[in-house]
């Protein structure tokens, strides 16, 4: 069989086993964030094809590089499918509203979506539980005596992110039929209602 198939039939197999693997680990076990999961799996699947497809011997004539290079189009993929598939579906506030839509018999006032995600979708989707879990698993905060503080890493990101949003985001964004640059500072002219900073 010509090598060549021999790599595409492996990453089929590769797509098959990411695919059964994920399912599996969703379904029956724990999962702290589901985009770190979702990159485990297809490392988990990477070795475990890899694995089947050197038993059988298929890979004898390919050279070391183009072993590695298997390998790691194999990992961008499954890299490409955790980011794309679940984290997306996972946190999207644009597929909320979809199915948000649906839910609600195809249709919502547009002046009722402030409080859809305001009553809603903060309570549905546990928003404020989601995204503490996913940062304290990221090191990037921690809870110490009620008052989630920064780390050194989650400052560290903090300031790149202000920095790329600052300069490197669209300054001419159309946000409901105006092009406006107010994503680029969301904070500019905020306000706290009350002073909830931690002491």
């Amino acid at each position: 069989m010509n090598k060549y198939l021999r790599a595409f039939l492996a990453t089929l197999a590769f797509i098959a086993g990411l695919l059964l693997i994920y399912y599996l680990h969703m379904r029956y076990f724990r999962v702290d964030v589901v985009l770190y999961a979702s990159i485990f799996d297809a490392g988990v699947a990477l070795v475990v094809v890899l694995g089947g497809v050197y038993v059988l011997g298929w890979f004898r004539d390919f050279s070391r590089l183009e072993l590695i290079q298997l390998a790691l189009i194999w990992l961008l993929g499954g890299y490409v499918f955790a980011i794309s598939v679940p984290t997306v579906i996972d946190r999207s506030l644009s597929f909320y509203i979809l199915e948000k839509l649906q839910q609600r018999g195809g249709g919502i006032r547009d002046d009722a979506f402030r409080q859809v995600f305001t009553d809603e979708y903060v309570r549905e989707h546990h928003l404020v539980e989601v995204r503490l879990t996913e940062q304290l698993q990221s090191g990037t905060i921690e809870i110490k005596d009620g008052c989630v503080k920064l780390t050194a890493r989650g400052e560290r990101l903090a300031s790149f992110s202000r920095f790329y949003r600052q300069n490197l985001l669209p300054t001419h964004r159309l946000l409901m039929g105006q092009y406006t640059d107010a994503l680029t500072d969301p904070f500019r002219g905020s306000q706290m209602p009350y002073d909830y900073r931690c002491q």
